[in-house]
């Protein structure tokens, strides 16, 4: 196996200019590859292997191309959750893709140096953490930790689907423990505000 993902690993070029084909962010291509290389990594060895098998260098390049077609294009894919729906909601005010902005806007968002690639020097609002901290605290104080675990494994981008397939755990009965958990907490908030 090692040799396959020597290979894979030599291939990483080919796949960022694929990607320039989808997209032309190099940050999102980067996260792309890496993504892609994460998942090689994380695949079935036997599958790999027999992709590899069969057609060597071009199948897995064909994979791949696959894979990251779906990682940049689909809303449920596992790049779309853990990059995608994060960062084009941290500050809709100053990052929104389907909004047109006036003239006056985009003057307005220059002067005050409000865009995605400037968060970093803008002055950090610690509202957000202070919530995700209260949210942690009362996540310590869930009884089960079935539950507790279960939704931090939810929340650090699992899919309700790719949770089942691991746990072996019906999808509706996980909903079920991760909807109880987010209304315990939610309750408890409100209570404490």
């Amino acid at each position: 196996m090692t040799e396959i993902y020597k290979e894979i690993a030599k291939l990483t070029d080919k796949f960022r200019t694929m990607t320039y084909g989808l997209t032309k962010d190099e940050n999102k291509v980067n996260e792309a590859v890496q993504e892609l290389m994460l998942y090689f990594l994380s695949m079935d060895p036997s599958t790999l292997r027999s992709i590899w098998k069969k057609d060597g260098k071009k199948g897995i390049i064909k994979y791949g191309a696959v894979a990251l077609r779906r990682a940049l294009t689909s809303t449920r894919s596992n790049f779309y959750y853990k990059y995608e729906k994060y960062y084009t909601h941290i500050d809709s005010a100053s990052y929104n893709c389907s909004t047109t902005f006036s003239n006056d806007d985009v003057a307005h968002n220059i002067a005050n140096n409000k865009h995605i690639s400037n968060i970093a020097n803008e002055e950090i609002d610690n509202t957000k953490e202070e919530k995700l901290e209260l949210i942690n605290k009362e996540l310590n104080k869930i009884e089960y930790w079935y539950d507790r675990e279960l939704f931090k494994l939810y929340y650090t981008g699992e899919t309700l689907d790719s949770l089942a397939a691991k746990t072996r755990i019906s999808r509706n009965s996980i909903f079920t423990t991760i909807d109880k958990v987010r209304t315990i907490i939610k309750n408890n908030l409100n209570e404490d505000v």
